[in-house]
């Protein structure tokens, strides 16, 4: 079984903000925005143990700055689209957007922040909850 893993930082995010004025000024409806980095984790079926696993290893947390979350499902969850690069030799993003109810973002929305600022489909593949991956706009999409 897969497991992912997202650690997040518990103190304030200043790339999360910039995304977030950047999204606003490209027309995106978010009202707030919170960046994780996803570590994948085969052949676990004990969540609570991997967590202790993960939050022991200092090479990718830190409990002064980091919280950790084993999610649920090893893929995204609602208004969040996760940012892995083509190449596969750099770190998965998460970047998941809320509404000003505190909601997750609708799916044109994400689709939206996805293509205007997200993800450089050059150089890397953005992948949401209800589509495996896409590496092109969905404009150029048939």
């Amino acid at each position: 079984m897969m497991r992912a893993v997202a650690i997040s930082l518990k103190i304030p995010d200043n790339e999360a903000y910039t995304a977030l004025v950047a999204l606003r000024r490209l027309g995106v409806a978010a009202d707030r925005v919170e960046r994780a980095q996803i570590y994948f984790f085969d052949d676990v079926s004990d969540a609570a143990a991997l967590e202790r696993r993960v939050v022991s290893d200092e090479t990718i947390f830190n409990p002064n700055k980091h919280r950790a979350a084993v999610l649920l499902q090893a893929r995204p969850r609602s208004g969040e689209v996760w940012i892995e690069p083509l190449d596969a030799r750099g770190v998965t993003v998460a970047w998941r957007l809320f509404q000003d109810d505190g909601a997750p973002v609708s799916r044109g929305v994400l689709d939206m922040a996805t293509e205007r600022l997200l993800c450089n489909p050059a150089i890397d593949r953005a992948i949401t909850a209800t589509s495996d991956d896409r590496d092109i706009s969905t404009s150029a999409e048939y």
